[in-house]
């Protein structure tokens, strides 16, 4: 990925990609989902919350949905 990438777009556009395949089922793609929010929050936790990304949704966000589907 190249430095200009946001942090986490890889995952972004791999969920998009499942999405677009699984006509917009999410429980299809959870795989990916999840890997896009580890990713965010390793990025939040790595920055204080502080890091920005178009890919991620806000830090208590991607922790409320990691928190609900352990």
């Amino acid at each position: 990925m190249p430095k200009s990438d946001p942090p986490c777009q890889a995952e972004a556009c791999a969920l998009q990609g499942c999405l677009s395949r699984n006509t917009y089922t999410p429980e299809k793609c959870d795989q990916y989902m999840r890997s896009l929010y580890e990713c965010c929050a390793a990025m939040y936790d790595a920055t204080n919350d502080k890091g920005e990304s178009t890919a991620c949704p806000i830090p208590r966000v991607v922790r409320r949905w990691l928190e609900t589907h352990k």
